[in-house]
């Protein structure tokens, strides 16, 4: 079981939960949300997403991952203009977020 924040995915059943309620997620939508929670805190490229969830090596359109994690962000309840789970860092890729502050790490 991988948990952060409020979200919990269990990779050997495949079922994903926020808070006590359980996220009903497809197949790749599953394998977008484990690509990306067990990296929490790292930004994961668009190139690495399609790699492990796609299966691809060559870049096709980012629109698939947008499409994708746009259903995510809906499914967990996650504020699509303003997101506090799953961020994009423009230019860079996606990054799960670990819900701790600078001041939470004394940084």
């Amino acid at each position: 079981m991988i948990e952060v924040q409020d979200v919990r995915v269990d990779p050997s059943t495949r079922r994903a939960w926020r808070g006590e309620q359980e996220v009903l997620l497809s197949r790749k939508e599953f394998d977008l949300v484990h690509a990306l929670i067990v990296r929490a805190g790292s930004v994961v490229s668009r190139e690495e997403l399609m790699r492990d969830v796609w299966g691809v090596t060559f870049w096709t359109s980012s629109k698939t991952i947008d499409v994708h994690l746009g259903w995510v962000r809906r499914k967990l309840g996650d504020d699509t203009r303003h997101p506090q789970l799953i961020t994009t860092i423009r230019g860079q890729g996606l990054r799960f977020e670990t819900g701790l502050s600078i001041a939470d790490t004394g940084s």
